[in-house]
């Protein structure tokens, strides 16, 4: 693989111009493509052979009006105002015929008799609360007639509007929901109303902005006092704007064909910008030391460096690829998706790191170096002896056990919150407090309670599957009201064969609540009173319930996908390092910067420790693909990380270098331009911690924090410390097992030989040599 990758750099350096004008071709027709599909996203979250899915599948076959996407708007006046007042009163009821009248909205009057009424936002059939209780809210009434789907609350001012798209969520477009939101935001104009739309009914949009930009400034500074020059520090920027923007490029031309949640190209966007900097850096860096360190020309360094460095972002680029392309077993299309189009992306910056670069180099050409850095050669090794790194790992290898010890237990610390771990999706109740979805959620729970912030949609079918009487349901309508848990039930129609009925549900809990969560499975179970009594089949869906579906369809799958990465750490490390030791070693650590990495996000954001520091004011739920996404990117990225450190140690080996001097040597070689990169990585990372969106901070938040703690206790103190405890029995592999491991030749050392044959063969030829 070296060699192959050695004279692929060589190629690419002396003949710049056709790879650089084919990647600049490539971009262009991804730019074409999206210019000529142009871009749909969603913001809805599903998730394949949940239960709450096929009920909801059911139902729009069934009963296609019941299952369109929901939506409310809570209109409120300033403390010590009344809403009541007549001009208000006609103010609303204005703004919900206009809303009607969007195409994409039903409207009640327009549902023949018996076909239902959008959930949650009942007509002149209001909801009744339990047994003997009074409603905490009339209907809103305007000349004598109900305005459906309004209700107007008795216990403080506040007016709740619900109201049903016609079609799902997903197939929502970002004009239709903002032609709602500029509906009903006219109601706030000369009436003194406050309009605050729940956090379901928000415009579509990437949840990028110009945090992202800091973090590629603090990443170019990195780069320029990594490498010490402005054009050397520029490619690792070009390229990988140049990989991520044909890999998002395309994911948004594809949006058009395939379903796509706005987080699948921001993910992207994170790791391509992440990855393909420092696959860059690697090689750069590579190739500016060949030339100082071993007076080499450019075009020579290149090779070598695209050889040897490249075949390490080769296999670091496989390494990420593999995470990710092990998500698809889950069988989610969500996370199938996001897992494709990232390692389509990560793939792109392997592919430009070995071709693009070299030809960017190419045109360089010696200026990559500068005389003053040349000069500068000849003390390089007497400077690595002093560096910081070279004391830091002295001290680790000295101290090795306490270091073990005391990294283990701050890395177990961390681990703590971790499991009271809590999944979920972001409703209201999480948002910022500052934020129209959090005002709404407020204002819905003083007016009516938390459970108008998450209605359920419950199916009745009969257990034999006759049609469903008028009698049975009103049967199951009234012991669905009587449970302490409902705050009320309501009839939305019927299937036009009648074997379905669909009411809304409201809980007296919130989405996010456990209580919600145990009445979902008591409705669903088969031996529950309302089925057992009325011989019926009872099912939940709606946003809420697909929440808890998802939590737990998610929480099953984590610790099947962390024996899926273990077995893979431990094959592939096994292959590439041809040791034992070094995968347990990487596969133990990587376990504990995980953990750490789970217990240190839950408690900044679920218990909010430190939550200001994010831009978080309300502790909630993680957002429920957290700990797969996570896992599949920073077990690919601490692989990384472990492979070029732990190779440049093996390559210390090889050459010489035993024991505990073999560590420090490696370390020495190789430990700048890891810290560096993972400085990049953590600042690309957490620049989309600021994005608005709270599924993109916590995943920003989650792979800065995990690289911090992989990539410095881990990989910079953990590793040589137990490297150095073993010694050179670190690098013992069983004969047997030597001779089946294919040799990846990640260190060069065949390349090495091949060169040294070739120099001995040029040489030889010369005529003074023949001559004698």
């Amino acid at each position: 693989m070296s060699t192959f990758l050695y004279r692929l750099g060589r190629g690419c350096f002396g003949k710049p111009w056709p790879i650089i004008v084919g990647w600049v071709l490539v971009l262009a027709a991804v730019v074409a493509a999206l210019v000529v599909n142009g871009v749909k996203v969603t913001s809805e979250m599903k998730i394949d052979n949940t239960e709450a899915q096929q009920v909801l599948d059911r139902v729009s076959r069934e009963l296609p009006e019941a299952s369109g996407g929901q939506a409310s708007v809570v209109f409120t006046v300033p403390d010590g105002d009344r809403l009541d007042t007549p001009a208000r009163m006609a103010a609303i009821a204005e703004t919900v015929q206009d809303v009607y009248e969007l195409d994409q909205v039903i409207n009640p009057a327009d549902l023949s008799q018996g076909q239902g009424q959008p959930p949650g936002g009942p007509g002149a059939d209001q909801p009744e609360s339990g047994p003997g209780t009074a409603p905490p809210y009339q209907p809103l009434v305007l000349d004598g007639t109900p305005v459906p789907g309004v209700l107007v609350s008795t216990q403080a001012p506040v007016a709740l509007f619900q109201f049903q798209f016609t079609v799902p969520s997903t197939s929502l477009t970002d004009d239709q929901v903002s032609a709602v939101l500029s509906v009903v935001e006219d109601a706030e104009r000369g009436t003194g109303l406050r309009v605050l739309p729940s956090d379901s009914l928000k415009a579509i949009e990437i949840p990028v902005g110009a945090a992202e930009v800091v973090g590629l400034a603090v990443a170019a500074v990195v780069l320029v006092l990594t490498l010490g020059s402005l054009v050397a520090a520029g490619l690792p920027l070009i390229t990988a704007l140049v990989g991520v923007g044909v890999g998002v490029g395309t994911a948004f031309a594809l949006s058009t064909t395939v379903e796509m949640n706005t987080a699948t190209p921001v993910l992207a966007l994170m790791i391509g910008l992440a990855v393909g900097i420092d696959y860059a850096l690697f090689v750069v860096n590579r190739q500016r030391r060949l030339i100082i360190d071993r007076d080499l020309d450019a075009r020579e360094a290149a090779g070598r460096a695209v050889g040897t460095a490249g075949s390490a972002v080769l296999f670091a680029g496989l390494t990420v690829i593999v995470a990710l392309v092990a998500l698809t077993v889950i069988g989610i299309s969500m996370l199938t998706t996001m897992a494709l189009v990232a390692a389509a992306t990560v793939l792109l910056a392997v592919l430009i790191a070995l071709t693009l670069l070299p030809a960017l180099l190419g045109l360089i050409g010696e200026r990559i170096v500068s005389a003053k850095a040349r000069k500068k050669g000849h003390t390089r090794r007497e400077e690595d002896s002093h560096s910081v790194a070279d004391h830091w790992v002295k001290a680790v290898v000295r101290l090795r056990w306490p270091v073990i010890l005391g990294v283990v237990a701050v890395l177990g610390v961390g681990a703590v919150p971790a499991a009271s771990m809590d999944l979920g999706l972001p409703t209201g109740a999480s948002a910022n407090t500052d934020t129209a979805a959090r005002q709404s959620y407020e204002a819905v729970t003083r007016g009516f309670g938390e459970g108008y912030n998450g209605p359920l949609l419950v199916t009745v079918e009969s257990a034999d599957g006759a049609a469903v009487t008028p009698r049975t349901l009103g049967a199951v309508t009234q012991q669905l009201q009587q449970r302490k848990e409902i705050v009320a039930a309501v009839p939305l129609g019927t299937s036009q064969d009648g074997e379905m009925a669909v009411l809304s549900v409201i809980p007296t809990s919130g989405p996010d609540d456990d209580a919600t969560a145990d009445l979902v499975q008591a409705l669903r179970s088969p031996s529950s009173a309302v089925a057992q009594d009325h011989d019926v089949v009872i099912g939940v869906t709606g946003f809420t319930a697909i929440g808890i579906d998802m939590s737990d369809r998610l929480a099953e799958i984590v610790p099947l996908y962390l024996i899926i990465i273990v077995g893979l750490s431990l094959l592939i490390l096994l292959v590439v390092f041809r040791s034992l030791v070094v995968p347990i070693q990487a596969t133990l650590g990587f376990l504990l910067s995980i953990l750490a990495t789970f217990g240190v996000t839950t408690a900044v954001f679920s218990w909010g420790w430190l939550g200001w520091m994010v831009g978080v004011d309300t502790g909630g739920p993680l957002f429920s693909f957290i700990p797969v996404i996570v896992t599949g990117i920073l077990y690919g990225l601490a692989m990384d990380y472990q492979v070029f450190l732990v190779s440049s140690m093996r390559e210390s080996h090889v050459h010489g270098h035993h024991g505990e001097a073999g560590v420090v040597h490696g370390f020495d070689q190789a430990s700048r331009v890891v810290v560096a990169a993972a400085v990049i990585m953590v600042s690309v990372f957490a620049g989309f911690i600021f994005s608005h969106d709270v599924m993109i901070k916590q995943i920003g938040f989650a792979l800065a924090i995990g690289i911090l703690i992989d990539a410095f206790l881990v990989r910079m103190t953990l590793t040589p410390a137990l490297m150095s405890l073993f010694g050179d029995k670190a690098w013992w592999l069983p004969r047997w097992l030597d001779r089946m491991l294919p040799d990846l030749d990640v260190e060069g050392d065949r390349l090495l030989r091949m060169l040294t044959e070739r120099q001995d063969t040029e040489v030889a030829r010369r005529p003074e040599v023949i001559g004698k």
